[in-house]
């Protein structure tokens, strides 16, 4: 396959995405291996490659005898003109074999946007996208990641999903396979059986049936498959394995450094955050093991930055421990440690002083809302003094410049909640006026605008969408009081509102998915390809109302496309969360006291590590 492709290159706009050969990549001997998986990101290679779910996966895969895990990725359009002209079907990394030569073809599904981009890469490597339409000889098609607590869309495309964490139940999955391909069973066969597995969702056992409006009438479960399928989570996230000999992209990624994460879930509950809850609960990695998986990983790929991951990096509790851990290393191998998640209630100076030993990272905040009514209701549980404490402990640092990041369009939401970011804004930028000592410098206020999404299993999934045209009159609403003093970037309202459609849809949308991909949308996440027309267009045909999905208010009985799908969390906890936020009412945290979520009854002792 690389001879064909070799004269490709020369073609193509960043030709290293198609290469593969990087340090840390792993090579076998595919007659030593009876089981072949290609790890499948649906997004190009400096996307993937920033992803650290996908170096785990990959690198755990291939601890395992006898299976050979390889990656491959979208690639960018003047690259896929080439391959369909040529006939050359998308292909592995590491070895350059086409996708249809796999057993397992495993897809990551980070966002909603990426949905086509699965239906191009299998189309790409000769295989038929609808599951129903491959033969017994095709790659078993499987995906998981945080879009899979709500499938539904992909069921006509992917054979089976995985919900949750998938450190054990991939390996427990992977030796089913194996198993089953030794014995000759068929695919329907394998299917029953992984239906079986804790966290295993093989949508074909599973039938819709759909009221006169249109919504979900009920999911029932057929040939022995669960009523519910519950997320698999690690009980040990300590003993867990670690990528200490990363690949080292031989191209430059969005997130190219060593990413070490700290800890899974959060002690918070901010009622619009989908990871915060589909994630519990807490549990957290011992500084030992941190400072000696990031030092290992910092050796042997000779990165000179590390990053500390997690949803809430500043809630772990030995922070200041680890952070001076891993800057004996750091400090004299002129490393840095980055921590692009902190919280303003409890930044210090003390963590202050150690990120910025060896340089100074950018600092970014999240307020969420203008108003301290407005971050009540969305339980951010921070206040304007936190802000801009924090902020004034950065400039008396030497800092230049912050971020601060807002959601627009939340529930409850009024002219005067987006005027307040603005107001914020400033103040933040008069808090450097009186703090800093040398104005000649000057100083960089971004302030930034997401519009709201409301996602699956949060207690916001019952609420609606703003329209297009209610974003667009806030965000000019909020551009007239913007001083100059402060630049403001806003997310655009047409993917949003496509993201909310996916994000809360049933499986009616695999026809719009299929339509909206045949007319030409791949690389929706990509503004220059982006095409609401075409969506639209793909409705129409469907004979769907995309703002059925976005934009109507659901009912509190309402039976959701997801209902079957459990992340832990009971839907009594998210009603009870929906109820207090329309009183106003904040909920304490995880640590403070116990929100009776049900996650906790995922562990085996039932106490996570909030």
């Amino acid at each position: 396959m690389y001879k064909e492709i070799e004269h490709l290159l020369l073609e193509v706009q960043k030709p290293a995405r198609y290469t593969g050969g990087e340090f840390g990549a792993v090579m076998k001997d595919k007659g030593s291996v009876d089981t072949r998986i290609v790890f499948c990101f649906p997004d190009t290679y400096e996307i993937g490659m920033s992803h650290l779910g996908l170096r785990i996966l990959y690198g755990l895969w291939n601890e395992l005898d006898g299976v050979w895990c390889e990656r491959a990725f979208a690639p960018w359009p003047d690259m896929e003109e080439r391959l369909r002209q040529r006939r050359i079907p998308l292909f592995a990394l590491e070895s350059g074999d086409s996708l249809r030569d796999f057993d397992i073809i495993a897809f990551t599904l980070q966002y909603e946007l990426s949905f086509t981009n699965i239906l191009n890469m299998l189309d790409l490597a000769g295989i038929p996208v609808r599951a129903a339409d491959r033969a017994e000889s095709d790659p078993l098609v499987i995906a998981g990641g945080p879009c899979a607590f709500n499938p539904e869309p992909l069921c006509d495309f992917i054979d089976l999903f995985i919900l949750g964490e998938g450190e054990e139940v991939n390996v427990e999955l992977t030796e089913l396979y194996r198993d089953m391909k030794r014995a000759g069973a068929s695919k329907r066969e394998f299917l029953s059986r992984a239906a079986r597995i804790g966290g295993v969702y093989v949508p074909s056992l599973y039938s819709v049936s759909y009221n006169p409006d249109g919504t979900v009438a009920a999911v029932t479960p057929e040939g022995g498959a669960p009523e519910t399928v519950t997320k698999r989570i690690l009980q040990d996230i300590d003993g867990a394995y670690f990528p200490e000999t990363p690949i080292v992209p031989s191209t430059e990624i969005v997130h190219d450094r060593v990413m070490l994460e700290v800890f899974r879930g959060c002690i918070r509950g901010c009622r619009f955050c989908q990871a915060g809850h589909v994630y519990r609960p807490v549990r957290a990695k011992s500084a030992k093991t941190l400072i000696g998986q990031g030092t290992r990983a910092l050796k042997n790929s000779g990165y000179q930055e590390i990053s500390l991951s997690s949803l809430s990096t500043s809630d772990y509790r030995p922070l200041n421990e680890l952070c001076d851990g891993l800057l004996e290393y750091c400090v004299p191998n002129s490393a840095n440690v980055s921590l692009p998640s902190l919280r303003a209630d409890n930044f210090s100076l003390e963590l202050l002083s150690k990120v910025q030993r060896v340089r100074k990272s950018g600092l970014t905040f999240a307020p969420e809302a203008g108003t301290q009514r407005l971050r009540d209701v969305i339980n951010k549980n921070v206040t304007e003094k936190d802000v801009l404490s924090a902020c004034s402990l950065a400039f008396g640092a030497g800092y230049g410049g912050v971020k601060l990041y807002f959601m627009m369009g939340l529930p409850t939401e009024t002219d005067e909640d987006i005027l307040g970011i603005a107001e914020l804004a400033h103040r933040v930028f008069y808090t450097w006026r009186q703090t800093t000592n040398d104005k000649s410098r000057g100083v960089r206020v971004t302030a930034s605008t997401s519009c709201f999404v409301p996602k699956p299993m949060t207690p916001f999934q019952w609420e609606p969408q703003d329209t297009m045209a209610e974003f667009r009159r806030k965000q000019q609403l909020l551009k007239d009081a913007m001083r100059k003093s402060i630049t403001y970037n806003w997310h655009d309202p047409e993917t949003s509102f496509l993201e909310a459609v996916i994000a809360r849809g049933d499986r009616r949308l695999g026809a719009v998915i299929e339509a909206a991909w045949r007319s030409g949308c791949r690389l929706d996440g990509w503004s220059e390809f982006f095409s609401l027309q075409h969506w639209l267009q793909a409705f129409s045909l469907c004979g769907l109302d995309p703002a059925f999905y976005a934009n109507r208010t659901r009912g509190e009985i309402e039976v959701f496309p997801w209902d079957h799908l459990s992340a832990g969390v009971t839907r009594e906890h998210m009603l009870r969360e929906r109820e207090a936020a329309f009183r106003g009412e904040i909920s304490p945290d995880c640590r403070q006291q116990c929100s009776s979520c049900g996650a906790s009854g995922l562990l085996t002792g039932g106490v996570c590590d909030a």
